[in-house]
């Protein structure tokens, strides 16, 4: 099977597409034949290695061998394993790999169990790759927060992907929502529920001297201290895959000696929140942003394009033509 690989650290070059041989499934796996992935921010930085501790847990001086990336997918089941019940052959599904990756192949085997869902009715196959990123990872975060209807919510980078889904879901839940984004974003936010948007590049969001009782950073490009300044007295900061050592103490710190909290690290990917999307979708309460789409031979540029940090909700790779 085709797939990119990750032959060393560095920047776009170092994806090559290499033929690998196609998995067989456990007894408890299904084996998809995967239509589309995609390429997210997280990708970016495990190719670049960065932050440091990267290179601790998926290889000091040069990934493992044959690493795919890619975490979420969406394709056709093609066999399954003796004990699976879930699922059956021909079933649509999408889904993340975790911290297995390797969505960015044609093939790819999960349990059963893992995070997979049915495809929503009425979804291509690019469009279902969008969701699981985005939406599971902002749903985490938001339920971490113990969000509520009624409370303020800013949300930082609110046109990338989990930006874009944050925005719906928290106006799901009943909040306030302030979207945080550039000049040329405000319309797409705005159409996603947003009750106000403000742009960052022409004013930072503390001018106005707002306080919100969440503070959703989806990028990691906002001040640490302005953010905790904006937060009401019991407010939460929520801090999507800050997995740096500063970051953590920072975080500890401010949660352990005043009655804020900040929440970081990286999100669980559960079934539930993926069947939690599918409803919502079949409801017409959410939809998927996407920006671009590339095939997978050009991945490289798919990876160019997501380093500049300004794409609009997802950026998918066509692995195969529905």
């Amino acid at each position: 099977m085709k797939a990119a690989v990750l032959t060393n650290y560095g920047p776009p070059e170092v994806l090559k597409i290499e033929n690998l041989d196609k998995p067989v499934p456990r007894e408890n796996e299904v084996l998809i034949k995967v239509f589309a992935s995609s390429v997210t921010s997280g990708d970016s930085k495990l190719r670049r290695a960065d932050p440091f501790i990267i290179r601790l847990l998926f290889g000091l001086f040069k990934p493992r061998k044959n690493m795919v990336l890619g975490n979420e997918f969406a394709g056709e089941i093609e066999e399954t394993g003796n004990n699976v019940t879930c699922f059956k052959k021909g079933d649509r599904v999408y889904g993340q790999t975790g911290m297995k990756l390797g969505a960015n192949a044609e093939y790819k085997c999960i349990p059963e169990d893992g995070p997979l869902e049915l495809i929503p009715a009425g979804l291509s196959y690019r469009e279902a790759a969008a969701l699981p990123f985005g939406g599971g990872s902002s749903l985490h975060f938001l339920e971490a927060g113990k969000i509520q209807s009624g409370q303020k919510v800013l949300i930082y980078g609110a046109s990338g992907s989990l930006g874009t889904a944050a925005v719906q879901l928290a106006r799901y839940f009943g909040a306030h929502v302030t979207g945080v984004c550039s000049t040329s974003n405000i319309e797409l936010v705005k159409s996603l529920g947003a009750d106000q948007v403000l742009d960052y590049t022409a004013e930072g969001f503390t001018i106005q001297g707002e306080k919100y009782d969440v503070i959703f950073d989806t990028v990691g490009k906002v001040s640490f201290e302005d953010c905790v300044k904006s937060l009401t007295n019991k407010g939460k900061l929520l801090r999507a895959a800050t997995i740096d050592m500063p970051s953590l103490i920072k975080g500890f710190w401010v949660s352990a000696t005043t009655g804020k909290k900040v929440i970081g690290g990286v999100a669980n990917e559960k079934r539930e929140h993926l069947a939690f999307i599918k409803k919502l979708i079949e409801e017409g309460r959410y939809k998927p942003v996407i920006d671009k789409t590339h095939p997978l031979d050009q991945i490289a540029e798919a990876h160019r394009y997501v380093d500049k940090g300004h794409k609009k909700g997802s950026v998918i790779l066509v692995i195969r033509e529905e």
